[in-house]
């Protein structure tokens, strides 16, 4: 799987990639490649860097040095290559799939870890110092929207930024974290898109005296259908967002935490969605069939 996996990185780098310009010694396409080379193993950008930890057949290409990896990862063209690669993966396969879950996924890093973009928030369970993914995850596995925030950036906060960056329709799915009339709102304004959320606090009799947006109106009525159970049936199904991020975890190469050198928002949003490259092509290499 890890041959295929490479082979159908550098396939995907190769086809987005510009053409090499003449005043620079490596392409766009040799950062990249360089780079999820070392993401695919777990190891900072520099071990990738040496000729020895690649295999026997592309030791003769000629390797970038740890400091032009760091000065042309930086690069707008570099950036803009990864952009598309990400956009390219993540992206629907086929048509746009009726169905979405909304999430976040803590990543925590050492409490004496003096990265100062980083917070202090709740985590699984407990509080913990980091970032936190926050994921607008289809039904087929692609990410219309995601995000990378401090650990204590309120989730609804983040939601209301996915849900306006995000071209979708249909569902979104989310726990009772995301009762927000700002978020039902958002919904209402984009047009044929309606957020399922539990009550946030289930035991209250009423509504309250402010306004209620229309979403929220909607989505507390089909859950509380005595009729119907489409609602429940379908909110029931937002638990699968926690198996996206489970198998995410699951493989060598997954986003298990953030390790030691990716510190600061931006390295930590780079490793994060390289990450998210790498498990949706596992996907969609899993999904594939075989003949023999």
């Amino acid at each position: 799987m890890e041959h295929q996996l490479w082979s159908e990185v550098q396939a995907r780098i190769a086809r987005l990639a510009p053409p090499k310009s003449v005043h620079c010694d490596y392409s766009d396409a040799d950062i990249a490649r360089t780079y999820y080379w070392a993401v695919l193993h777990d190891r900072p950008t520099c071990w990738a860097c040496d000729r020895k930890n690649w295999p026997l057949h592309d030791r003769r290409r000629p390797l970038p040095p740890p400091w032009t990896m760091s000065r042309r990862l930086r690069c707008p063209s570099v950036a803009a290559l990864l952009e598309a690669l990400d956009r390219d993966v993540l992206g629907p396969a086929g048509d746009p799939p009726l169905l979405h879950r909304l999430d976040g996924k803590p990543l925590p890093i050492g409490g004496c870890s003096q990265d100062r973009q980083a917070g202090y928030g709740r985590a699984a369970g407990c509080k913990a110092k980091g970032y936190k993914l926050h994921a607008l995850v289809g039904g087929d596995g692609s990410l219309p929207a995601w995000r990378i925030a401090p650990m204590n950036k309120d989730e609804r906060v983040m939601a209301r930024r996915l849900l306006r960056q995000a071209e979708v329709q249909g569902y979104v799915l989310a726990d009772g974290n995301f009762d927000d009339n700002a978020l039902h709102a958002i919904c209402d304004g984009k047009g044929e898109l309606q957020l399922l959320t539990p009550r946030r606090h289930a035991d209250a009799k009423g509504l309250g005296h402010r306004k209620q947006a229309a979403g929220r109106l909607r989505c507390i009525a089909r859950l509380t259908d005595p009729v119907s159970d489409f609602g429940r049936s379908l909110l029931a199904e937002r638990a699968a967002v926690e198996r996206y991020f489970g198998n995410l975890t699951s493989f060598g190469a997954g986003l298990t935490h953030l390790p030691p050198w990716a510190r600061g928002h931006r390295r930590v949003r780079r490793w994060v969605q390289a990450k998210l490259v790498l498990n949706r092509l596992r996907m969609q290499l899993r999904q594939q069939t075989y003949v023999a």
